[in-house]
């Protein structure tokens, strides 16, 4: 897979002109407004935080942070963080001048090729369809520890043993039905569900924080000492899975451009705004986990994670009502990533890019919604969060694949958008471009270059760290080669699927399909283009 880019003069690749009307930019791309352009600030902001949803992700992977790097692990969340701000600046960019669903397949055709953007919005979408079945799996964290009621089929809850396994698929069957049924109706809907569930996470998270850092156990000091499986080389590069699972998704606010009011303007600094937030919120529950835990040395922190924590040190009480908090944060979150992989599929579909693309792209009149992606997505969760029942090790094996190929995704949009810098292809400057209300676009200006170059550096880095077949991470108990190597496989599987289905017939639909690299672009982008989709 190659990046193609344009040879011909250095000019910028000029987004199209902003209208008054919300959808006139959108027309000017050559697409008509389908769906319901009905979302405010808050509403992008929840789409971009409920992905992310601080709650569900850092509940269900600390365990495996501390396992490995004991409290100091907790040193590679900043780092994380600087690096994902870094790409979220450059989205951030790319969502004022392109403010279209399916973002990431848009920007990264938009600044390469059609063949280069299609392989980037296809590893997108199945990425995005994985994370959708990791954070439904996520409830089986929570609930049992609510109510042991919720362990349906008995036994051990944990995630690890077989019985957990087995009943955190369950609870993600159920979970999938009824967000799907959610992504299916009025937009409002599920914009209410969203601001909502947002909310009550905002306020849990913070909750949850105060509380802990009134009833720490040690000082901060503590996170300076390894104390899990590894040294302090396994501490960072395997403890910043936690960190890299957590902080993804904040692409989300661009997914939704199309349904925002004024995007150019909203959906950068809701990009940024969510990313940033839940960053925040994060660190610190991380950093009031390992301070408030009873013991660092009884096992149970690196199997029951920041549970153990609020029901042990905050009383059985109010431990299960945040915990309960916590399911409602995982529901919305799994909503949130559901709609964010039907809006990728309906944007591609509408391209012409997908098996069935006029099925895929059909939005009903009624509610305004692409139903057909939103069950595809559903229903693909829903076999992928089946696998739990085959090991347990299949719950650790989704979560870290689904990371590792959104990470590649989105450096196939960093890595175009640095050759356009470097070819003087991208503007430094915002002058002559505005947003709907008339001021000038989000812009990165001269600090461009380097904030690309480091994305790009930090992205390519974390994509290897997460895909690295290490066995005593994947495959502890011995004997199952095939998910100590699964991201590997499951990447690599996913680029040969795609590239099967182009040369029976995939380039052909993409070539009679709609060029989204064309309308509404500057003239110098347009030939090269058309020639990668013939090529």
């Amino acid at each position: 897979m190659t990046v193609t880019t344009d040879p011909t003069p250095p000019t910028p690749p000029a987004p199209p002109p902003t209208g008054t009307a919300d959808d006139g930019s959108l027309a000017s791309f050559g697409y008509d407004q389908e769906l319901r352009r009905q979302m405010g600030r808050f509403a992008s902001f929840a789409a971009g935080f409920s992905f992310i949803s601080v709650l569900t992700t850092v509940f269900q992977f600390f365990s495996l942070g501390y396992s490995f790097g004991g409290p100091l692990f907790l040193w590679t969340w900043p780092a994380v963080l600087v690096g994902q701000l870094l790409v979220a600046a450059c989205f951030a960019e790319l969502a004022a001048r392109y403010p279209i669903s399916g973002a990431i397949y848009q920007w990264s055709t938009r600044l390469s090729s059609p063949v280069f953007g299609w392989y980037t919005g296809w590893i997108m979408v199945v990425g995005q369809v994985v994370v959708v079945a990791a954070a439904a799996l996520a409830l089986q964290v929570v609930l049992p520890a609510i109510w042991s009621g919720f362990q349906l089929v008995g036994g051990d809850p944990a995630p690890t043993t077989a019985t957990g396994a087995a009943n955190a698929a369950l609870l993600a069957l159920v979970l999938l039905a009824l967000t799907t049924v959610v992504n299916v109706l009025d937009n409002r809907v599920m914009s209410v569900v969203n601001r909502v569930g947002v909310t009550a996470e905002i306020i849990g998270a913070i909750l949850i924080v105060v509380l802990l850092f009134t009833h720490v156990e040690r000082g901060a000091g503590v996170t300076l000492r390894t104390g899990g499986e590894g040294g302090p080389v396994s501490a960072l590069l395997v403890g910043s899975f936690t960190a890299a699972y957590v902080l993804i998704g904040f692409d989300s606010a661009g997914e939704m451009s199309e349904e925002t009011r004024s995007p150019r303007r909203t959906a950068p600094r809701t990009i940024l705004s969510a990313l940033a937030s839940a960053g925040v919120l994060g660190g610190l529950l991380l950093l009031g986990g390992v301070l408030a835990a009873p013991s660092l040395s009884d096992g149970r922190l690196a199997t029951e994670g920041l549970s153990y924590v609020l029901t042990s040190s905050l009383g059985d009480g109010v431990g299960k009502v945040l915990l309960a908090d916590v399911a409602v944060a995982i529901a919305v979150a799994t909503l949130a990533i559901q709609t964010a992989g039907t809006r990728m599929l309906f944007s591609m579909a509408r391209d012409g890019m997908l098996p069935f693309s006029a099925r895929l792209a059909k939005v009903s009149p009624r509610t305004g919604m692409p139903f057909t992606p939103a069950l595809v997505v559903g229903v693909l969760a829903a076999v992928l969060a089946l696998l739990n029942l085959a090991s347990p090790e299949a719950f650790l094996a989704i979560g870290t694949t689904c990371i590792a190929m959104l990470y590649l995704a989105y450096a196939g949009v960093t890595v175009p958008m640095l050759v356009r810098r470097l070819r003087g292809q991208w503007p430094t400057t915002s002058a002559g471009e505005h947003d709907e209300l008339g001021r000038p676009l989000f812009s990165l200006g001269r600090w461009g270059l380097p904030v690309n170059v480091l994305a790009v550096g930090y992205g390519v880095l974390m994509t290897v760290n997460l895909a690295w077949p290490r066995a005593e991470v994947y495959d502890p108990a011995g004997g199952h080669w095939y998910f100590q190597w699964f991201t590997v496989l499951f990447v690599v599987a996913t680029i040969a699927v795609g590239a099967l289905y182009r040369l029976r017939g995939g380039a052909a639909s993409m070539a009679n399909g709609r060029d989204p690299g064309g309308a509404g672009e500057a003239e110098h982008d347009a030939e090269p283009e058309a020639e990668a989709v013939r090529a």
